[in-house]
Formats: structure tokens, C-alpha cells, sequence
């Protein structure tokens, strides 16, 4: 979401892009069982380039992201070279200024300037380490910077020159997005607190706090704070700011522990003695492990290096949100800002649903389902607590980012896979008012903006420039694309409704899902907006449309996964849409040159969002796309297309395609990797494509997988032998281009057989996953 309009993967990067094509499978290396995966993982993929990932401290999930910041608008640009502070707050990959809340700098000297842009200290990358749950810099000044966290705390090692001023800054005045105040206190000769409010995701939204608590592991010397640029020696309180001062002439090492709440300074303190206390040795083993043990749950084998590391560098980036949000307490602030507390769950919060609901949350459902409950049932608790679901949440409040319906495929997935088990009618109250109507006026929520007109007329109208009613993105702004995704959310709503014999409400949401019909033009053959009238509005060339959201008619047309036969139908039929899907993925050129198609054409094309007829693998509109080959037939060309695709992910730090998204991006890299992909957002469909290891082993969780374990192979997979020739599942034959939920749950394998030249595998009838009813 929110990219730039136009973003280019760097050249340098088609070379080690060129890997995934690069040997046999027999000549790649394997990855030896005892060896640790942590030490695959590059958290510096997607630092430059906006990728907008952050190569900081984080556990799984954790509420606390402790990463430099650079000056990019987003936290970390690895083409720059000063560090403004280490923050605790960072989403991975988003597209505007979000966190950043309490820089924290270690200094020497006197402390005179209070602007991190003018104190940020210089620092080579050729002094700098990653790893997960663990970050050091050494910068110019002379100072070494560690940083590791826990699930609500980050810690900080510094290792200072021999000084009598030495120096930690806590800025509690600037972050990455808009401060409306601040407060710091100093409580004693160890310890700072601060309450930090902001506001502000690419618009404005409602404020919200955040509330540290910072323990020292020995006294300082001295102390002061600021306001403004007024620094004040001995100044307990202030707005801006406080620093503290060690005396490191003998012990260098000045060692920190942060607690963070989104609660209050009462949480704060309750995090700090629940995580605290431990030296940083001991924080950063344990994150290390808490990392080796999630990534365990996927080993692969095959494939070379490069190849390995992006992988698992991607599986990590998958596990990093949504964020934990209640204290260890269990007390949450919820998006009535009031104060609850939680019974047998944690609350998750960060929800950028319009990307993660397409491939994150299908993965979580499968290598994290405990976790993925959880998510599911706190976006229910807002529902509850503040009156509507949420579109795009950040901590306590909603944004309004997006457009669409998002937040009904996250939960219809969640029911599909099994992890809604108790809260099913709660979750179907809150989707049906979602469905049906539009938030009251004084909602922080815009749900289905353009809810109204969809139920009277069929369609969200395309209204250009309509005054915004709530701050954020516009359905009547994207008309045509918000058809298509309220289509889609009925589509996954129906079945839902179906299975908890809604019978009545399960036939009208199906009807409607058939809306994306009502913005098809038979005299171009694309989808295209509608004004308020009805008539069709903007560039008849699809490739110049307007109305849709990040995209064009050419990426949005094959937005309909709840209908494909339907859509492909309305192109003239299967020989024609193989025909469109050939140009849109420049087929040719791509058999011809995979990666080079991939960056020179896709990516970097003579086009950008709103000029564009070729696939955009930097986005969301079309991710799916790829996969409607297997409804057209031709099964093979999903895997020539993916494949290409995947060369687009190196391990540089212009390795992403486009912004990650919270995992979006990084998921859809590790599902089409392994050969599996949720070709129908909202509902249990797995689409398949060959993987590109030889042999992928998945460690399920037996509560929600009972055979506790999946193998996937591909024997012999490679850039020439990359056609599915069989399938078999448990050694039965497979024909089918798709699995199902239940089928996860109950196989023991799923093994290709590949070749170099495309097979009638997955081409019978019956073989496409099956349109929804």
C-alpha cells in the first residue's frame, strides 16, 4: 500500500535476482539439520528502495521494534549513513511515517542541540550487524550501539569511550509521525519516564499514546531535560526531552532496559518487571531462540544460498506483526480508548488488512493458528468495544487507509481455517453489520464507504474530489476497485453465512458477490468506473482507468477469485483470457528471459500505477494474479510467472518488490516458494504451483493440524525443470491444480514430479479450483 507511483529495483540486484535460475537442484547446496536458521536471515532486505523494512530488534510479534533511524520518513533508508536514535515503534514496510516514538542517542560532551537531526551521529555499514533480536552500529563518535528486545521492551547496550560525559538522549518530542506532546520525568538517579502522543498515518487520524519506562542497570552522574532548544541541567520534567550522563573513565558499558505501553505509566511499569531485569546477553540469546523456534516449524532443502537466506529472511519478516498490544497484565487500551482487560487472550494490534489479507494472515492461520486466534478474535474485541471493524488500525485507533472491505476475508479466513472456534457468532454479527450497512457519523470508521449506492445500484460510484466526511482514503475515490473487493467480501461472507445456516443472508451475499459484473464494459472488455449516474466514466484505455486504487483496470480485472469462470466468461472465453494473461505477463519475453522480464518489464516498464497494462508484482491489486492460469488451463504458465516473480527477491537491501506491508510481500514469497498459495482470499483454497526446494518440511501445530507435520517435494526442481509432470498426495495421484484447508489437515505429503516441458497435469475439468456459490 502507499507506494511511491513508480519504483525501480536497482540493476545491481538482477544478478543475485538471477540465482533462483541459476544451477540444478542436484548442485544446490541443502541446509544441514543441526545448523541455525537464524543465521539465514538478512534483516537488512528492503532497507533501501522502499522496501521500508527496519533491520532493528523485535521478537515474534512483539510489541517492540527497536531499530535506528535514518531520516527516512518510514525510519531506516540503508543509503543514508547518520543515525537520528533508536526507536521502539517500527512497522515493517509501511509507505507513510508511522512509530519512531522515543529516539534514543548515545552521546559525549555537552549536550546543546535537542533536534535529532542535528545531533545524529555518522556510521559506516561496514561497522553494522543484524540478526533477528539483535542490532550494533559502532558510530563514528567512538560509541558502540547494541540493541535486543523482548515482547514489550527493548534493550540497549552501550559501550562509550573513556569520558566523564557520556551521554543517552530520550527524545520524547519527535518521531516518524506527527507529535501533538510530550512529557518526560525523571524519577530517580536510574530511571526516565515518558508519555508520548502522536497522530498521522499518510493522514490524520485520532491521537493516541504511548508510555515508557527507561531503567539504567547503574545510577548517572547527572541529569537534565528540554523543552524546545532550552536545555536545562538538573530538570527533572520537560516537553522535549531529558538527557543522562555516566562517568565511563573506567566501566565503559552502560546497559538499559525500555518498557513500553500503549495503557498507561502504570503498564509501563508492570512490562519492566514482568521482562526486565535480565543483562543483555541473556535478552538477546533469548530472542535469538524464540526466532530459531519459529522459523524451525519450515526447513527446506535445495536451493543455493542466496535463494536460503531470502527465503527465511522473508519467514521472518512474515512473523513480525500484527503486534502484541496488551500489557503483561493483560490490560489493553481499545479503539473506545478506554481501558479492558483480557480473558485468555492477547491482544494484537497494527492491521494493514488491505495488503496482509491476501497472503500474511494465510500464512499465520497456517505456521502460527494459536497466534492467528488471537489476532482474529482482538479484531472482534473492536468491533465490540468501539461500535464497527476496523479498515487499517495502528495501536489504539483506526486510520481510514485503503479502501475496500479488508477486514471480511481476514475473518471469513480465520473461520475457514479453524480458528474461530467459540467466537463464531460474534464474528458473524459484527461482518453482517459491516455487510450491510455504514458506521454512524460519530464512528472513528468509514467500514464500506460506498456501502449505500453497492447495496441500491450494484456498484460503488466513482465520485472524483467528493469531500472526505473522516480522515483517510475515499471508496467513492476508488468506485471500481471498492466494487470488486465489496464483491469479493460478500463472496467469502456467503460461505460463512452458509455454514452457520444463515441461509437466507448466505443467497443475498452471494447474489451481490456477482456485482464486479455491474462495472464490466462490454465495448472495452475491462472493468471500469461508474459515476453516481451509472455511465461509465474516465479513460476507455484500460491501461489509463480511473477508479481503481493503486492500480489499473489491466491489474484489477482478475480481482475475482470468488468467480473466475464467470470473469474469464466475460473476456470471450478461455482462449481469449490465456490470450490477455500472455500480454499482461509479456509471456514471451518472460520464457525467453525470466528475471530480465521481471525487472525490465514489470517492474521498471515505460508505465507506472495509472498507466499500466503489464503485472505489477510491487502491489497488492494483482498478487493473485499469477494463479488464473489454473483456470484457464494452462497450469504451467502460473509456475513460469511465479518463478519470475520470485527472482524479484534477493538478499540485498534492495531485495523487495515494493513496500513489505507488514509481511505481505514476504509471505507471498514464501508461499509461492513452497509451491502453495491462497488463491481465494477468505476462503480455504490453496492453489499450487511447483515449489522451488526440493524438499520443504512444515511443523504444524496438531490443534488445528492433526498429522502435526506437511512434506512438499519436488525432486530435481530448477530453472529447466520446473513443469509439474504428477502430483500425489500420501502417494495417491493428484490431478487437481488446488487443495483445500481440510486436505492440509489431513496429508502427510504433497509430492510433484517435474520436467522441462509443460504436461496435461491439472488441465482436466475439474482440475481449476471451483467458483464460490
Amino acid at each position: 500500500m502507499r507506494r511511491t507511483r513508480r519504483l525501480r529495483l536497482c540493476v545491481a540486484g538482477a544478478v543475485a535476482a538471477s540465482a533462483l535460475f541459476a544451477a540444478p537442484a542436484a548442485a544446490q547446496a541443502t541446509q544441514p539439520k543441526d545448523a541455525q536458521l537464524t543465521d539465514l536471515v538478512n534483516p537488512f532486505i528492503g532497507t533501501e528502495n522502499e522496501g521500508n523494512t527496519y533491520p532493528g530488534a523485535a521478537v515474534p510479534f512483539g510489541m517492540v521494534q527497536f531499530s535506528p533511524d535514518t531520516g527516512h520518513n518510514t525510519g531506516y533508508d540503508y543509503s543514508q549513513n547518520h543515525i537520528r536514535g533508536f526507536s521502539l515503534v517500527h512497522l515493517s514496510g509501511v509507505g507513510c511515517g508511522l512509530g519512531g516514538d522515543l529516539p534514543v542517542l548515545p552521546t559525549t560532551g555537552d549536550v546543546t542541540q535537542t533536534d535529532y537531526a542535528r545531533y545524529a551521529a555518522e556510521f559506516s555499514h561496514d561497522d553494522e550487524t543484524a540478526s533477528p533480536g539483535y542490532y550494533r552500529v559502532g558510530l563514528k563518535t567512538g560509541i558502540e550501539a547494541e540493541l535486543t528486545a523482548t515482547e514489550r521492551t527493548g534493550v540497549q547496550r552501550y559501550t562509550f569511550p573513556a569520558t566523564d560525559k557520556a551521554n543517552v538522549l530520550l527524545n520524547a518530542a519527535q518521531s516518524l509521525h506527527t507529535g501533538v506532546a510530550g512529557k518526560v520525568e525523571v524519577l530517580d538517579n536510574r530511571t526516565v519516564r515518558t508519555a508520548i502522543t502522536g497522530r498521522g498515518f499518510c493522514q490524520d487520524t485520532k491521537p493516541y499514546t504511548v508510555y515508557t519506562v527507561t531503567r539504567f542497570d547503574r545510577p548517572f552522574t547527572a541529569y537534565g531535560t528540554w523543552d524546545g532548544s532550552t536545555v536545562t541541567a538538573g530538570s527533572k520534567t520537560g516537553a522535549g526531552g531529558a538527557y543522562v550522563r555516566f562517568d565511563t573513565t573506567k566501566d565503559r558499558t552502560v546497559e538499559a532496559t525500555t518498557a513500553l505501553s500503549y495503557v498507561d505509566a502504570h503498564g509501563a511499569a508492570v512490562n519492566l518487571r514482568a521482562e526486565g531485569g535480565r543483562s543483555f546477553d541473556a535478552v538477546r540469546d533469548r530472542a535469538r531462540q524464540a526466532w530459531e523456534d519459529r522459523l524451525d516449524d519450515v526447513r527446506v532443502q535445495g536451493g543455493d544460498d542466496s535463494l536460503r537466506r531470502t527465503f527465511y529472511s522473508s519467514l521472518y519478516r512474515s512473523f513480525l506483526a500484527p503486534n502484541i498490544g496488551s500489557d503483561a497484565d493483560g490490560r489493553y487500551t481499545g479503539w473506545d480508548q478506554r481501558i479492558h482487560r483480557t480473558d485468555g487472550f492477547t491482544y494484537y494490534q497494527n492491521w494493514s488488512l488491505w495488503d496482509t489479507y491476501r497472503t500474511q494472515s494465510q500464512l499465520l492461520s497456517l505456521l502460527a493458528p494459536r497466534e492467528a486466534r488471537d489476532m482474529a478474535i482482538s479484531v472482534i474485541r473492536i468491533s465490540e468495544e468501539s461500535g464497527w471493524l476496523p479498515k487499517w488500525g495502528y495501536g489504539t485507533v483506526e486510520t481510514n487507509i485503503m479502501t475496500g472491505d479488508p477486514v471480511t476475508p481476514f475473518l471469513t479466513n480465520a473461520y475457514q481455517q479453524g480458528l474461530l472456534k467459540g467466537y463464531e457468532e460474534r464474528a458473524y454479527r459484527a461482518l453482517k453489520r459491516n455487510a450491510d450497512g455504514v458506521p454512524p457519523a460519530d464512528s472513528p470508521a468509514v467500514g464500506r464507504e460506498a456501502n449505500k449506492e453497492y447495496i441500491a445500484d450494484g456498484f460503488a460510484p466513482y465520485v472524483k474530489g467528493r469531500p472526505h466526511v473522516k480522515p483517510g482514503d475515499s471508496d467513492y475515490d476508488h468506485g471500481a476497485s471498492a466494487t470488486l473487493e465489496y464483491a469479493l467480501s460478500d463472496a467469502m461472507l456467503a460461505q460463512m453465512a452458509r455454514d452457520l445456516g444463515h441461509d437466507a443472508d448466505a443467497a443475498r451475499y452471494a447474489a451481490r458477490s456477482q456485482s464486479y459484473r455491474n462495472i464490466f464494459d462490454p465495448s472495452t472488455g475491462f472493468f471500469r468506473a461508474r459515476d453516481a449516474s451509472g455511465a461509465f466514466t474516465g479513460p476507455a484505455d484500460p491501461a489509463q482507468s480511473e477508479g481503481f486504487h493503486e492500480g489499473t483496470s489491466w491489474q484489477y480485472q482478475w480481482l475475482v477469485p470468488q468467480d473466475l469462470p464467470g470473469m474469464v466468461g466475460l473476456i470471450g472465453g478461455e482462449q481469449a483470457a490465456n490470450a490477455r494473461l500472455d500480454s499482461f505477463f509479456a509471456y514471451d519475453q518472460l520464457l525467453a528471459d525470466p528475471a530480465k522480464t521481471a525487472r525490465e518489464v514489470w517492474v521498471n516498464g515505460p508505465y507506472d500505477y495509472y498507466n499500466a497494462d503489464k503485472y505489477n508484482p510491487q502491489n497488492e491489486p494483482d498478487l493473485i494474479a499469477p494463479y488464473t492460469y489454473l483456470s484457464t488451463g494452462q497450469p504451467w504458465k502460473t509456475t513460469d510467472v511465479v518463478h519470475a516473480a520470485l527472482t524479484l527477491f534477493t538478499d540485498a537491501p534492495t531485495g523487495m518488490t515494493g513496500n513489505d506491508d507488514l509481511g505481505t510481500m514476504s509471505a507471498w514469497n514464501v508461499l509461492s516458494s513452497i509451491g502453495i498459495f491462497p488463491v481465494q482470499p477468505g476462503y480455504d483454497t490453496w492453489g499450487l504451483s511447483t515449489p522451488v526446494f526440493e524438499r520443504v518440511d512444515l511443523t504444524l501445530d496438531r490443534r488445528y493440524y492433526p498429522r502435526g507435520a506437511l512434506t512438499v517435494t519436488a525432486p530435481g526442481t530448477s530453472a529447466t525443470d520446473r513443469y509439474i509432470q504428477s502430483a500425489r498426495t500420501d502417494g495417491a495421484a493428484y490431478d487437481r491444480t488446488y487443495l483445500t484447508t481440510g486436505d492440509l489437515r489431513t496429508l502427510r505429503s504433497l509430492a510433484f514430479t517435474v520436467g522441462p516441458h509443460p504436461s496435461e497435469w491439472g488441465t482436466s475439468p475439474g482440475a481449476a479450483p471451483p467458483a464460490l456459490k
